[in-house]
């Protein structure tokens, strides 16, 4: 059986139809429909969407879709199925690189964190060093003033005159006053030890913003400003948009189940949707009705005030 994209040239060429023509028809692409032609499915997007074309391309000439639907998938299914498995090993390789990137700032904020206690830890103990020998020097020094002021107080004591008793038998021997209180002892100065004072409390500052996870923000698409229109769509099933925003280019995108997109324009939006069922829409956040089933194509859809 031939291939698909040489059926539709020789039934193209036999009809008179230049590949301009069958695209603004159809409203595929040029290219995609040359590529078509020729085989050349790599230019083409996904599968679902490819057999949009097929089907288009079949109807713009006349033909059975079913059957085009058949060598198309003759002809493409070997490529797209190794299309698939690289999809799904690039998938999965994002997917170990994600852990590895999580484990690595994982193990960077665990040992910022140890590095942070050691070195608390360390200026605690050092300034607790140097208190405790500034406090003993201290105390040494006057402990030794103290001794000394002790040894020159002896001395005097030891110097003083004692008075003469009165030889009188009668009158009782009396110690005079000053005597008696010379040669009492004087009271030992108790050396002063000053306290040790405590060490001054530290306090730590809890983490900001300039830790390896600091300055991360997580912010939706935003509100409409005043007199624009905004859409907003997300897919459910894997789908091909185009979106003309105004009067402008077309926009195309491939959304995948899971992503979304954001527009925003001032009139009107027109949408081409490869799998109409498989998007979800809202403008201005007000949900839109389903744009058709799943695997269908939807074209020319107007959202606008």
């Amino acid at each position: 059986m031939e291939s698909v994209g040489e059926f539709f040239k020789q039934v193209r060429e036999t009809k008179g139809l230049t590949v301009d023509e069958v695209a603004s028809k159809t409203r595929i692409r040029s290219d995609f429909v040359k590529a078509l032609e020729d085989g050349n499915f790599a230019i083409l997007p996904d599968q679902v969407f490819a057999k949009g074309f097929v089907r288009s391309y079949a109807r713009s000439l006349g033909l059975d879709e079913e059957d085009a639907i058949h060598r198309f998938i003759q002809s493409a299914g070997a490529f797209y199925e190794k299309q698939d498995e690289r999809v799904r090993l690039k998938v999965r390789q994002a997917e170990e690189e994600r852990k590895r990137q999580a484990n690595r700032k994982a193990v960077a904020v665990a040992i910022g964190i140890a590095v942070l206690t050691l070195i608390f830890l360390l200026s605690r103990e050092q300034s607790s060093v140097l208190r405790r020998g500034n406090s003993d020097h201290t105390s040494t020094k006057r402990s030794a003033q103290t001794a000394k002021d002790a040894s020159d107080v002896a001395p005097r004591q030891e110097s003083e005159p004692v008075a003469a008793a009165p030889k009188s038998s009668d009158v009782p021997a009396v110690v005079p006053k000053a005597t008696t209180e010379a040669r009492r002892p004087e009271p030992a100065i108790a050396p002063v030890v000053a306290s040790k004072p405590e060490p001054d409390a530290v306090s730590t500052a809890s983490p900001g913003t300039d830790g390896p996870l600091g300055g991360i923000s997580l912010d939706g698409a935003g509100a409409a400003s005043d007199g624009q229109l905004v859409l907003d769509l997300e897919a459910t099933e894997l789908s091909w948009v185009v979106v003309q925003i105004d009067n402008g280019s077309p926009q195309e995108a491939l959304l995948r189940p899971g992503e979304k997109a954001h527009w925003k324009g001032q009139d009107q939006f027109i949408l081409t949707l490869g799998n109409a069922g498989g998007v979800k829409a809202e403008l201005n956040g007000k949900p839109q009705k389903p744009f058709g089933p799943s695997g269908k194509v939807a074209r020319d859809v107007v959202l606008k005030r």
